[in-house]
C-alpha cells in the first residue's frame, strides 16, 4: 500500500502541476483586454501631374522619300560621225549651263553637204530668173501675133510658159529644202545642253563613231527636285492638296542627315498623282526643291539627287485642342484626373488624332483640370495619390 502510494506520488505530482499550469494559461488567455483593430491605409502613389490646357493646333503629316530629277533627259546623236571633242564639264557630275556645247561632232561631211545645198540653191534661182523672163517674151509674143491678126484663139499655159515657170519654182523651192535640212544638220553636229543641269552618266566620249539616235549621256535639269511622298488615306484628313481650281501648295520641311548633320530644306506640294496604289493603298504626292543644288546659295547643303527624306507637311488648322503626352492615356482613351481630394478618377476623352508623342483632345476634360501624366501602374477610381508637378 504504501509502495502503491509513493508511485501515485512520484508520477502523478508532475501531471498535476502540468494540468495547473495549463488551466491557468487558459485562464490568463480568455481574461486579457482585446486589442483594437485599426484599418491600415495604403501609401499614396507619388504621380507627376500636369494642367489641361486647350491651344491651337496645325496638324502635320510626316512622310518621306527620296530626291529625284523634275527635268530627265537622254542626249541622243541626232547625226553620225565621229565625237572630235567634248566639254571639260562632260563628266559624271558636271555641270553646265543652258547652250553650252558638251559634244562636237566632225563637221566635215555636212559641211560640204551645206556647200552642195547653197550651189542648189543657186541653180534654182537661176532657172527660176530664167523661165521668168522666157514667160514674159512669150506674154509680148502672143500680144504681136494677136495684134497683126494671126491668132484668134486665147494663149494657153503651155504658149505663155506657166508650167516651165512653175517646175522652176518647184525645184527652187526643194533646192532651199535641202538646204535648211543641210543647215540644221551642221548645227546638230553641236550637241549642246537645253538646260542648266548637270551629268548624271557618261556614255560617250572623244574618238567614237555614232549614228543617228546613239545615246551620249544621261542628264537633269538642277532648277528643281521633286520628292515623291506618299501618304495613306487616313492622312488626306489633315491636309488639304492642291487641285484645279485651288492651286495652293502645301509648305514642306525636308530632313536628313548627311555626314552626321542634320540638314533640313524647304519645299512644296504642288500636286498629287491623283490615283491610290492598289497594292500599297497609299497616294503620292510631289514636292518640289528649288535650287537643289544651290547654285544661288552656295552656303546651303545640297539636296544631291538620291537623298533619302523625312518630310513634314503642314496640314489643316484644328483649332483649340487638348495637346497631351499620348503615353497619358490608358486603353487609348482615358486619362485619369486628380481631384481636389488627390484622388484619381478615370474620364474617356474624345481623340482627334495621334501621333508618335501626343494625343490631340478636343473633349471628355474641361480646362484647368489636373492629369496625372503617367497613370500609376495599376490606377483604380478614387486611388490616394501624391502630386509631384
Amino acid at each position: 500500500m504504501r509502495r502503491f502510494l509513493r508511485n501515485a506520488f512520484r508520477y502523478g505530482l508532475p501531471v498535476v502541476i502540468i494540468a495547473g499550469g495549463v488551466f491557468a494559461a487558459y485562464a490568463m488567455t480568455q481574461s486579457r483586454t482585446q486589442a483594437a483593430q485599426k484599418p491600415v491605409r495604403p501609401p499614396a502613389v507619388l504621380v507627376n501631374v500636369a494642367v489641361a490646357k486647350r491651344e491651337p493646333v496645325t496638324f502635320s503629316v510626316q512622310s518621306q522619300g527620296s530626291v529625284s530629277p523634275r527635268t530627265q533627259t537622254t542626249l541622243v546623236s541626232q547625226v553620225s560621225g565621229l565625237i572630235v571633242h567634248v566639254s571639260p564639264d562632260f563628266v559624271s557630275g558636271g555641270f553646265f549651263s543652258k547652250g553650252d556645247v558638251l559634244v562636237r561632232i566632225d563637221p566635215s561631211n555636212y559641211e560640204t553637204a551645206l556647200k552642195r545645198a547653197t550651189a542648189g540653191v543657186k541653180k534654182a534661182e537661176t532657172k527660176v530668173a530664167t523661165e521668168n523672163a522666157l514667160a514674159g517674151y512669150a506674154v509680148k509674143d502672143y500680144q504681136r501675133l494677136r495684134d497683126l491678126n494671126a491668132a484668134s484663139k486665147p494663149a494657153s499655159d503651155l504658149t505663155l510658159r506657166k508650167p516651165q515657170l512653175a517646175e522652176a519654182l518647184a525645184e527652187l523651192e526643194s533646192a532651199d529644202a535641202d538646204y535648211q535640212r543641210a543647215v540644221k544638220d551642221l548645227d546638230r553636229t553641236f550637241i549642246r545642253a537645253p538646260y542648266d543641269g548637270m551629268v548624271r552618266e557618261k556614255r560617250a566620249d572623244v574618238g567614237q563613231f555614232v549614228n543617228t539616235g546613239t545615246q551620249l549621256a544621261l542628264t537633269f535639269a538642277t532648277d528643281i527636285a521633286e520628292v515623291r511622298l506618299p501618304l495613306t488615306q487616313n492622312d488626306l484628313k489633315f491636309i488639304t492638296l492642291p487641285t484645279r481650281s485651288n492651286k495652293s501648295a502645301l509648305p514642306v520641311t525636308l530632313r536628313a542627315v548627311i555626314g552626321g548633320v542634320a540638314q533640313t530644306w524647304n519645299a512644296q506640294v504642288v500636286r498629287s498623282e491623283g490615283v491610290f496604289d492598289e497594292s500599297r493603298r497609299v497616294m503620292h504626292v510631289v514636292a518640289q526643291i528649288e535650287d537643289p543644288y544651290a547654285t544661288r546659295t552656295p552656303d546651303r547643303e545640297p539636296a544631291r539627287v538620291g537623298t533619302f527624306v523625312t518630310a513634314e507637311i503642314t496640314g489643316r488648322q484644328a483649332g483649340a485642342l487638348f495637346v497631351i503626352p499620348r503615353y497619358s492615356l490608358s486603353r487609348g482613351d482615358t486619362i485619369w484626373v486628380v481631384d481636389e481630394n488627390s484622388l484619381i478618377q478615370p474620364h474617356t476623352v474624345h481623340v482627334v488624332r495621334s501621333d508618335k508623342e501626343f494625343a490631340y483632345i478636343d473633349s471628355g476634360i474641361d480646362e484647368g483640370v489636373r492629369y496625372c501624366v503617367t497613370p500609376p501602374p495599376q490606377p483604380l477610381p478614387g486611388m490616394q495619390v501624391r502630386m509631384d508637378g
